[in-house]
């Protein structure tokens, strides 16, 4: 059974769900005991070697390991990707497609949906051994409606990703921080983007809105207040 003291992370209360915002960027409803994530784009800097450009090493086994510190932590059955898996069909190298069929027997257990994104169509699914299971946006479990793109539903509260947000904190000497975060609007929270290689858009909250940066091993709220009323966060499909 999870014991809620042993989650690092910050517990609220969204769409009337108990949910912990954890600082491996991913979020954890503990009712159904489902981890969501969103952009991990697996294979990126496969792809950008392919393309002759240099990039860090061993970033996918590390985001991998992490994954899999949330889930052992928080006890998930369940995992939903919302959107960009992988990054490319450049980025599908032997080491990467290796390194997350060793991932996913070490995690045999686990029921993982993909809501697909921009990056999938392009990518294409995972292979069948990978048992994901594939789903196009909308796709709603309620009282959340999951997505890729964060756009509004009638039919829940939006949980989505695609912009990889980043709040930038100003201190007392004009220290400039720019850092990961969530970001929850009125009818759409938007998920950090869970690749370590992926970017950050710096986002503009709107008032009322609830943003929470991730600081290393901890998630701190730096805006707005439970159950603010503002404008949802809108984005186009880029």
């Amino acid at each position: 059974m999870l014991d809620d003291q042993t989650i690092s992370g910050l517990y609220c209360s969204l769409a009337g769900e108990d949910v912990w915002l954890l600082p491996e960027r991913a979020l954890f409803w503990k009712r159904p005991a489902t981890l969501i994530i969103a952009d991990p784009h697996i294979g990126k800097p496969g792809a950008f070697r392919a393309a002759a450009i240099a990039t860090p090493e061993g970033t996918t086994i590390a985001d991998l390991e992490r994954l899999s510190t949330a889930i052992r932590r928080c006890g998930a059955q369940r995992l939903i990707v919302l959107g960009d898996l992988l990054h490319a069909r450049s980025g599908r190298t032997a080491a990467t497609m290796s390194a997350f069929e060793e991932w996913r027997t070490r995690h045999s257990s686990l029921d993982i949906v993909l809501v697909r994104g921009n990056h999938d169509t392009r990518a294409g699914d995972p292979p069948h051994s990978w048992r994901v299971m594939c789903v196009d946006e909308p796709w709603d479990m309620a009282p959340f409606t999951l997505r890729h793109h964060p756009e509004s539903s009638v039919a829940g509260y939006t949980l989505a990703g695609h912009l990889h947000p980043a709040a930038r904190l100003i201190g007392a000497g004009k220290q400039r921080l720019t850092l990961p975060c969530f970001w929850f609007g009125a009818q759409v929270g938007v998920l950090p983007a869970f690749g370590s290689f992926t970017g950050t858009k710096v986002i503009a909250p709107d008032p009322g809105d609830q943003v929470f940066v991730i600081a290393e091993d901890a998630v701190v709220a730096v805006s707005g207040a439970p159950g603010g009323t503002a404008s949802a966060p809108t984005a186009s499909r880029r």
